[in-house]
């Protein structure tokens, strides 16, 4: 099976690796020069993501890149703790989460993809004719590059290409476009704030213009992350650490953090996409943020988990066929049992996906929250949010994604 990924970020990367677990011939192709190089900023990934990228072989690359975080407590801006909960696992289990940056996070699937026999090709957009994907043999049309050429011969196009996905148009051009979700986010390191709390900790602070999170890293320096509620999108954002400690003045140990910020990471709007309805099309399928942008901190082990699922619906429909049209070299293709494995892949990951992303939805709402919403939230959560995050949260802590290949 000729296998084309679009995008070579967290998705794809881990698409490329499932595929070649199953015997499937990757090319990957990102439209960036460098898709593991300075984008974004840290990121955490909870424990349905650590195992998933045990079943990709990873697991422990992106351990060493990292560093563990054991508890996550919530903060109103007065400094009342309003919750401590263990972070991204449920108590008992062994697996701790892991912090890192997204660059070490793609650069590690990267290495593990090309070890296995994964191509990948830099500086090269599709570009999609036509508002289609076309079809082996059709051709790629006069508009059509190197991408859309490997896109027209292909047997599978997995669209790993994040939220404003070209896969995605292609697929149907009236699918629905990314809005602005009221929150602009900052990152940064800052180093020697005593005041930012011990190690292996995560930390929430609800201001009043937004919410504050901020992790002491083992080397000292303290990673943070501002998102600040906003109705009206900026045109651009250029604050500072200068800027921010005035936004979060009211809120003591955020302002400290800032104000002792040695760099800015990245900058970036939030947005929010209505659910795709149409996210595969037997030979075309949506993965990652293309398909279900989730947040909740949950972005990157989600598309982690649908990297598995997709090849293991692919193993299982290739097993079922004959072994004379196995060893006849034809494999699985558009004319054989590959849009039935793509339906099972939507159907499995689809309800997941859109519980994680109303979750998400909350949780977003918490933090463009009025005065009056956070006054109630300042006396109501001590005594609700400890006990019901077990509940709340078990089903996507217990996720097993499953043996692939060796």
């Amino acid at each position: 099976m000729k296998a084309v990924v679009i995008g070579a970020g967290v998705a794809g990367a881990a698409s490329a690796i499932a595929l070649r677990r199953i015997g499937a011939e990757v090319t990957v192709y990102e439209a960036y020069p460098d898709p593991a190089g300075p984008v974004g900023a840290f990121l955490s990934l909870a424990v349905n993501g650590l195992r998933a990228l045990e079943s990709l072989g990873c697991l422990e690359a992106v351990r060493a890149a990292g560093f563990e975080v054991d508890r996550q407590r919530m903060w109103s801006g007065r400094g009342k703790l309003l919750g401590d909960v263990p972070r991204g696992r449920r108590a008992d289990d062994p697996l701790r989460s892991v912090t890192l940056m997204r660059a070490d996070l793609v650069a590690a699937l990267r290495a593990e993809a090309v070890r296995l026999g994964a191509r990948i090709v830099v500086g090269e957009r599709l570009h999609g004719p036509g508002g289609r994907l076309h079809g082996p043999g059709e051709g790629a049309g006069p508009a059509g590059g190197v991408v859309d050429e490997a896109v027209a011969g292909a047997d599978l196009v997995v669209g790993a290409d994040g939220l404003r996905s070209t896969v995605r148009r292609m697929l149907d051009p009236d699918a629905p476009s990314p809005a602005y979700a009221g929150l602009y986010g900052v990152a940064g390191i800052a180093r020697g704030v005593p005041e930012a709390g011990p190690g292996r900790t995560f930390n929430m602070t609800f201001g009043r213009r937004g919410a504050f999170a901020h992790l002491p890293a083992p080397d000292g320096t303290v990673w943070w992350s501002a998102q600040i509620a906003d109705p009206a999108a900026p045109a651009e954002i250029k604050l500072g650490a200068e800027e921010l400690a005035e936004v979060f003045g009211s809120e003591a140990v955020p302002r400290q953090i800032l104000g002792a910020t040695e760099r800015i990471d990245a900058a970036t709007l939030f947005h929010v996409l209505p659910p795709v309805p149409r996210r595969q099309d037997g030979r075309c399928v949506l993965v990652g943020d293309a398909a279900h942008p989730v947040g909740a901190g949950q972005g990157a082990s989600m598309a982690l988990e649908d990297a598995i699922a997709l090849a293991r619906a692919l193993h299982s429909a290739s097993a079922l066929h004959s072994a004379s049209a196995l060893h006849s070299g034809s494999g699985l293709h558009s004319g054989s049992g590959l849009p039935a494995a793509l339906a099972a892949f939507e159907g499995e990951r689809a309800g997941r996906a859109g519980k994680l992303a109303r979750a998400a939805a909350a949780n977003r709402d918490a933090k463009t929250a009025g005065p009056l919403a956070s006054l109630v939230r300042e006396a109501v959560m001590p005594l609700v949010f400890t006990r019901m995050y077990t509940r709340s949260t078990d089903w996507l802590y217990d996720y097993r994604p499953g043996a692939l290949p060796q």
